[in-house]
């Protein structure tokens, strides 16, 4: 939650919640521009958190205040917005729509109790999305659609009303129309509950020319919210024509919208305010409060001893972590949501972060002390005396806290396992640009891992790069700026894939070690016979010296020297691989020999071979399965030939999909991922997995 220059802490105090009962976390989700930020600003404003709405354009919104936010015009990470309507808090959640950015969006939804999906009335649904609803439906999480920007040059409601049924399937209905005045203009909505027309600020009866335009739509939503009732009488009298009476249609819809059965659609349209008193009026009615939202599954530091616990803010502390900045005025500040207990300033918390290793987020356990708890709007952070159990809050210079991480009692420590995140598959590998800047780089990328799970850090052993494994080129490029804006010069070089190297055919080798000069010399003789093994067979020593020639003590020090030269290669930095070597032969002297001058025979024995028998380079291969609309099967299929890749088979999917599962050498998947996704219009996504070492092709040896 950093700021467009740094965040304003210590304004008033201000009310918290003291029953889960009245909170409402609600994310907002949706592809990149369908509106969701100039949403979350109309409803700030229609509420009086705000005077007046920003605009995404001018870089003032609430929620886009980052300066990369500010710099693209579009959302890079998760952003809280909370408002009061009525007597109930809601936690507007902001989150970006571009795909790069989905360890955000998944933050956002492990903080929420329920999602409004927004998607712009001339734009489609991307594939992203499409999986995100999906992901909502298999843990029951409670669904709206919001069909904005209705004033755009070819919006069209009814279209854009298809299209979510398309993508989203089932349930999916409209609780409300559009209505359009004489010219044509869009004024205000219509209820199809109700059936009466909302228009500036008014409520009044539809007449018959809009009776007959909703009585088709009216019927389909009522027969859906009687079918997800509990009473099984109201069928059969809605069927035999008897009225069924507004509040019991408004409660039994509310009921299947928080159950997940039916997601209603509302249009809205952000700039004229039309819409949004009732989107607001559907959180607080329609979505559960964190009382009705089961809660992850808990367990100690390591993993065991599972527990089940409730939304009780009398109830063990328990949160997590969703999101981390770094902001220039108060340092790093940490949004958690609080799912039992009550979180209170100047106590103590456990800090507990296990299971990201992988991704340069070592396991920790740590006390800290809470000095203070701040409700975020945006970068602006006011002071709170509590957070209850359902409720977000940020922290302040809790130096260990990374995103992910759960805050507990430290006499009752808990983990709650991190949220499921997709490997990030593009590599950036930098540099500091001077060595003055070596620092600067070390500290800004410990504060970007622990902010950002969704970024892996890699310092690699063999080649000695430091890579960054983003999500791909939009959030490389937020990446590297926050690594200058934290003062660090840094360089981008072209990424290095470590490549192998082993025999071409069998060979012998003679290592002689022979030095003197005054006092014990050196005296080693060896000779050895190299042959290669099938790929993956690793390397292997053997020993067939007969009557002593090379003493016993000394047949592990020729191994030692062997395997070392193996390790660092014949040619620097390309170790050797897939090789039997047999030590057959050689010569010892009674006083001179010595452990280290056997290392070095038989290191010199390996070159010697090596230099008879010539080497083959091999490089990394990956397989790799690019999930894709059928529509772009021939152009990927294409794609991966002019990478060299070997298809080994397809399979279809339901739905027009399929799965290409490919051998592609990795140095032609560096830039892949931005690849693939200009061929398939952002739809392909895919995954890699070392699969062997194969040889380079000697035309491209060459040309290495």
């Amino acid at each position: 939650m950093g700021s467009k220059q740094s965040g304003t802490v210590g304004g008033p105090a201000i009310p918290a919640p003291s029953d889960p009962a009245e909170i409402r976390n609600v994310v907002l989700v949706g592809p990149s521009a369908a509106g969701k930020t100039t949403l979350a600003e109309a409803m700030l404003a229609a509420t009086a958190t705000i005077p007046r709405t920003g605009a995404v354009t001018e870089g003032t919104t609430v929620c886009d205040h980052e300066p990369a936010s500010i710099e693209q015009q579009r959302s890079i990470c998760l952003a809280v917005a909370p408002i009061q309507h009525g007597n109930i808090k809601i936690n507007l959640i902001d989150t970006p729509g571009y795909a790069d950015f989905i360890g955000e969006l998944r933050a956002g939804l492990r903080a929420a109790d329920a999602a409004l999906f927004v998607v712009a009335a001339a734009e489609g649904i991307d594939p992203a999305t499409r999986a995100i609803w999906q992901e909502c439906a298999a843990v029951g999480m409670p669904r709206a659609v919001l069909i904005a920007r209705l004033d755009q040059p070819r919006a069209d409601f009814d279209t854009a009303l298809l299209t979510c049924q398309d993508a989203f399937g089932g349930g999916v209905l409209p609780l409300y129309l559009p209505h359009h005045g004489p010219d044509g203009e869009l004024t205000g909505l219509v209820g199809l509950v109700t059936e009466s027309i909302y228009e500036s600020g008014e409520l009044r009866p539809a007449d018959e020319r809009v009776r007959a335009r909703i009585d088709q739509p009216r019927g389909e939503l009522i027969e859906a919210i009687i079918a997800e009732s509990e009473d099984e009488s109201l069928m059969d009298r809605y069927l035999n024509g008897e009225p069924i009476d507004e509040d019991t249609l408004i409660a039994d819809l509310e009921k299947a919208v928080a159950s997940g059965g039916l997601h209603p659609v509302l249009p809205v349209c952000s700039t004229a305010g039309i819409g949004i008193a009732e989107v607001l009026d559907g959180i607080v009615r329609g979505f559960p409060s964190p009382l009705e939202h089961a809660l992850p599954e808990f367990t100690d530091p390591h993993g065991r001893n599972p527990r089940a616990l409730t939304p009780d803010p009398a109830g063990p502390l328990a949160a997590e972590v969703v999101h981390t900045s770094v902001d220039s005025y108060v340092g790093r500040v940490s949004l958690a949501r609080v799912f039992s207990g009550t979180m209170r300033p100047e106590r103590p918390v456990h800090v507990s972060g296990h299971g990201m290793a992988d991704r340069g987020h070592p396991d920790h356990d740590e006390d800290e002390r809470v000095a203070h708890l701040y409700s975020p709007l945006g970068a602006n952070l006011r002071e709170v005396t509590h957070c209850i159990a359902g409720d977000l809050c940020a922290l302040t210079k809790i130096g260990s806290a990374e995103t992910g991480d759960t805050l507990s009692d430290p006499s009752d420590p808990l983990l709650l396992t991190p949220w499921p995140m997709p490997e990030p598959l593009l590599p950036i590998a930098v540099t500091a640009h001077t060595r003055s800047d070596e620092d600067a780089l070390a500290r800004n990328l410990n504060r970007l891992v622990a902010a950002d799970p969704s970024l892996r850090l890699e310092r690699d052993t063999e080649t000695h790069q430091l890579v960054l494994w983003c999500m791909g080129e939009a959030h490389a490029d937020v990446v590297l700026q926050r690594l200058r804006e934290g003062g660090a010069e840094i360089d981008t070089v072209p990424v290095e894939v470590p490549l192998r190297q082993t025999f071409a055919q069998p060979a012998k080798g003679h290592g002689r070690h022979v030095k003197q000069s005054g006092g014990h010399g050196q005296y080693a003789v060896c000779d050895i016979e190299v042959e290669p093994l099938p790929r993956g067979s690793g390397v292997e020593f053997a020993d067939r010296v007969v009557g002593g020639a090379v003493p016993r003590q000394f047949i592990p020090s020729v191994e030692k020297g062997v395997r070392a030269q193996v390790e660092k290669g014949i040619n620097e930095g390309c170790p050797l691989v897939d090789v039997r070597v047999t030590l057959v032969d050689g010569k010892a002297h009674s006083v001179d020999s010595s452990d280290a001058a056997f290392q070095a025979a038989g290191a010199l024995a390996l070159k010697a071979a090596a230099e008879q028998a010539g080497l083959i380079t091999l490089e990394p291969v990956d397989e790799v399965a690019v999930h894709i609309p059928d529509e772009h099967l021939g152009a990927v299929l294409g794609d991966l030939s002019s990478r060299r890749g070997k298809v080994v088979g397809t399979e279809p999917e339901d739905g027009g999909w399929t799965v290409v599962r490919a051998h592609v050498p990795a140095s032609e998947l560096i830039r892949y991922p931005v690849n693939v996704r200009s061929l398939t219009s952002g739809s392909a996504t895919f995954t890699r997995n070392f699969e062997s070492y194969e040889p380079i092709p000697d035309h491209l040896l060459t040309r290495k």
